[in-house]
């Protein structure tokens, strides 16, 4: 089962989000701030990461850049989830180091497909 951890502070979209993906058979977590969600990816690395673009500093892409040796959050495929849709924030955000850009509000079947597509490669992989 692959899985999938959400770092965002808003329960409703946490809930909507948690429903979609658990219903195409992804394990999902979550975390409501920045600083325990990246614990839990430190700890256990999940096989996509959904972001808030609001998240705190340290919290955002760039920041998974100095994990530890060995541990492979490099190759995390990262999507922002944001409510920032303008061309120059999804810049940012893509500069910042995301993989995919959704912007909220948003179709779950859209985000649940996005999901998939990152995750596929990690099936190959195992």
């Amino acid at each position: 089962m692959k899985r999938v951890l959400i770092i965002e502070d808003d329960r409703d979209i946490v809930e909507l989000v948690r429903y979609n993906l658990a219903s195409e058979g992804f394990e999902v977590g979550s975390s409501p701030d920045g600083s325990s969600g990246l614990a839990q990816v430190r700890k256990s690395p999940p096989d996509v990461l959904l972001l808030d673009l609001n998240a705190p500093e340290d919290a955002r892409p760039r920041s998974l850049q100095g994990n530890p040796p060995g541990l492979a959050l490099n190759r995390l495929p990262i999507l922002m989830l944001t409510a920032r849709g303008e061309e120059s924030d999804r810049i940012v955000g893509l500069e910042m180091g995301a993989d995919d850009y959704v912007t909220k509000p948003f179709s779950p079947r859209e985000l649940v497909a996005r999901v998939k597509a990152f995750a596929a490669p990690c099936r190959a992989a195992q």
